[in-house]
């Protein structure tokens, strides 16, 4: 009984993982080095590990303070063999990447894309889930 109960739980985060695997979006990355003023809280300091949006998320401001988790799925061929360094980090919103200015979906700080990708490679293409 004990082992039949084992095998249905591991059945069962197998298949939560397939459905949150599925549930991602696909888009790109850049980052940014200058975090204040933020279109979200002006001069407070929101740490590090925050994101702007592209117009494609930021929904009229309804973006402020959602978090994102991000992967780098691969390069975008910007010079850097294997650019992505696994694993994924989660951002929250403060800000709003404008184009032309932004070149990506998501625009990472320095730190949060230093944590999923070689800063050289500049662009990514990424996974993300809210």
């Amino acid at each position: 009984m004990a082992l039949q109960l084992q095998a249905l739980l591991l059945i069962g985060l197998a298949i939560a993982s397939l459905v949150s695997a599925a549930s991602a979006i696909s888009g790109t990355a850049t980052f940014y080095t200058v975090y204040v003023p933020s279109a979200c809280n002006g001069f407070q300091n929101d740490g590090v590990m925050i994101a702007a949006a592209s117009d494609s998320l930021w929904d009229n401001g309804a973006a402020c303070g959602r978090k994102y988790r991000v992967r780098c799925a691969s390069g975008t061929n910007q010079g850097v063999a294997n650019p992505c360094r696994g694993g994924a980090v989660t951002v929250k919103i403060v800000d709003r990447c404008p184009p032309p200015a932004c070149r990506g979906t998501i625009d990472l700080s320095r730190e949060a894309f230093s944590a999923i990708a070689d800063p050289n490679e500049g662009k990514i293409n990424i996974e993300f889930t809210q």
